[in-house]
């Protein structure tokens, strides 16, 4: 493992410099990504339907259209890339189908935490990095609690908070900008860890010093869509970080 010192800890070497680290939960921290892809396209596959459209594609439409944003947002957006024109009442029903979705089997306990993403978690606690996960989801504190992992973070912004708080959603980097005012850092001597465009879109956008891209899909064409959307690394699994070499 190839670190730089913290007290007497050790940083990878991708993270030197970095005074915190704010983490996407769905995709980075959990696996829950698949739950909220398989979720929507049951909920859009029941709109188009009926209108002959052809399914929802959960893995690229997910990703381009609704991945790291709100649901009204993420439903919103991938209705009216397919040049559809939904009420805000239809719009609001795809929305809230998707959460009576997704709810059952988040009740279910069918999502868990990356080990990789734990054992980076644990390392950058024990060199005494503060941390703080930060999702457009009202549900990820329930999530890293079913995770076993909510302990391991300093800070949470959630979508409730999100709400009460009046945040816009991602590509805005106002969740992320309020992640690191609680943990006292400026963003530019913090890190945005993120598997969705919109997300490390928001993470350039709100001028962190480092945007690591996660491409859980695995493919040249995601890895590249993550770095034109503004990461400046990507790697397919977060442990990736705990065994870069020294240039």
């Amino acid at each position: 493992m190839s670190v730089e010192r913290s007290g007497t800890a050790r940083v990878p070497r991708a993270l030197r410099g970095t005074r915190a680290v704010v983490l996407d939960t769905d995709g980075v921290i959990t696996d829950s990504a698949r739950v909220h892809a398989a979720a929507w396209k049951t909920a859009f596959d029941g709109f188009l339907s009926p209108r002959g459209e052809r399914p929802f594609d959960p893995r690229d439409e997910y990703l381009r259209h609704v991945d790291g944003k709100s649901r009204l947002d993420g439903a919103a957006a991938f209705l009216e890339a397919r040049g559809l024109r939904p009420s805000e009442d239809e719009v609001r029903a795809v929305a809230a189908h998707k959460e009576l979705l997704f709810t059952e089997q988040l009740r279910a306990g069918s999502v868990d935490a990356y080990p990789g993403t734990v054992r980076l978690l644990r390392a950058l606690r024990s060199a005494g990095i503060p941390l703080a996960a930060a999702s457009a989801s009202c549900y990820a504190g329930e999530l890293l609690e079913h995770a076993g992992v909510r302990g391991l973070f300093d800070a949470l912004v959630d979508g409730g908070e999100a709400a009460r708080l009046g945040l816009p959603g991602k590509p805005d980097p106002a969740l992320f900008l309020e992640a690191t005012r609680r943990l006292g850092v400026p963003a530019g001597h913090a890190a945005v860890v993120e598997d969705a465009l919109a997300g490390v879109e928001a993470g350039r956008r709100g001028g962190f010093g480092l945007v690591v891209g996660v491409d859980r899909a695995r493919t040249p064409a995601t890895r590249t869509a993550l770095l034109k959307h503004g990461a400046d690394l990507v790697v397919e699994d977060l442990a990736e970080l705990l065994t870069q070499k020294e240039d």
